[in-house]
């Protein structure tokens, strides 16, 4: 009898794992031995197996994305006081609160009239005092040229931003304050950047397209992060300027500041760059290519590279003719030239 249940029992446990051979029997053994069940075929996990290398932040492409833009920060009525000097002005940015030392620089004929602004920005680390030799060549063509010391430079409050947004911000309080200012005439306002200086005007035109600023004149200003870097195969060499560079994978910080994306959401008439045979830090011309064909594909209505006729697209592996090393010995003497010619055309 005992015989006969044993070998019962033994049949329906059979036909049980017949149906599901590891899971029960393995629950049995579980149940007996306080040992966890052996996975099933459907819970093994499984391998994902692919031959594409492991995905890195994106560093640099041929086709740049465009920032991803906030909603547009407002421009409130700038606030602003004189210095200690005539001429001279404290501007708050209103992202750091900081307050910003601006000069504003007339020819030493000028007879109090308002003339046509252009508003310098400084390249690389350097401040408007940097710029004084030049905003004074410039206001001798019939200009008020108006310098500002950006967060964390010169005379100004606020901490280093490297062209950033905060940067930015501070350049838009600059601009807004030199619309309002009693020597600039109504509507006729330029924007003029020297080197790393086109990331802070690129970046003030794209995020705040309700500046009125009619044109922006580009002086061999690098485009991303490679050429900020300064470093030709694209590998970027953090140490190679006086500044210490993020490292080119930190995306969160080079999507503040990289010309090349700025440009294609930037609205304004007229784009001018300035680009010499020799670049001042560069080893070839390939950037100035890249952002005028960028500016041009973006919708920029007026773009112009030197004195070549505007609007054209050009092969970067076989530029046309730049300027001379000579030319750009009077740098300051085409820019006014550029400045009245864009002035004329686009100027209120």
């Amino acid at each position: 009898m005992k015989r006969g249940i044993f070998w019962v029992i033994v049949f329906f446990l059979m036909v049980l794992s017949a149906c599901s051979p590891i899971t029960v029997l393995g629950d049995l053994v579980a149940r007996f031995t306080d040992q966890d069940p052996a996975p099933t075929e459907t819970s093994l996990p499984v391998p994902v197996v692919t031959d594409a290398p492991l995905a890195v932040t994106e560093i640099i492409t041929d086709t740049p994305k465009p920032v991803e833009m906030d909603p547009v920060p407002p421009l409130d009525k700038p606030v602003f006081e004189e210095a200690e000097k005539p001429g001279t002005y404290w501007v708050i940015n209103p992202s750091s609160q900081a307050r910003l030392f601006v000069q504003v620089v007339h020819a030493p004929d000028w007879g109090g009239e308002a003339l046509p602004a252009l508003v310098l920005v400084p390249g690389g680390i350097s401040t408007g005092g940097n710029l004084l030799p030049d905003a004074i060549k410039l206001a001798e063509h019939d200009f008020t040229v108006i310098v500002f010391d950006p967060d964390g430079r010169g005379r100004s409050a606020g901490i280093e931003d490297y062209g950033g947004f905060i940067h930015q911000d501070g350049l838009a309080a600059v601009l807004q304050f030199a619309a309002g200012n009693k020597d600039v005439q109504s509507g006729r306002m330029g924007l003029v950047s020297y080197s790393y200086g086109v990331t802070m005007a690129t970046g003030v035109l794209a995020r705040y397209p309700q500046l009125d600023v009619r044109f922006l004149i580009d002086w061999e200003g690098p485009v991303d992060r490679a050429d900020t870097t300064t470093s030709p195969a694209g590998e970027c060499v953090m140490e190679s300027t006086r500044q210490m560079w993020q490292p080119c994978d930190d995306q969160q910080f080079w999507v503040e500041r990289e010309a090349i994306r700025f440009i294609s959401q930037v609205k304004i008439p007229a784009y001018q760059r300035l680009q010499s045979e020799n670049d001042h830090v560069q080893p070839d011309v390939s950037h100035a290519i890249r952002i005028v064909n960028e500016a041009v594909n973006a919708g920029i209505g007026w773009v112009r590279l030197n004195d070549l006729p505007a609007n054209q697209i050009y092969d970067e592996n076989d530029p046309p003719k730049m300027t001379s090393e000579q030319m750009d010995k009077t740098r300051e003497k085409r820019i006014a030239e550029f400045a009245r010619e864009l002035f004329r055309q686009f100027g209120d």
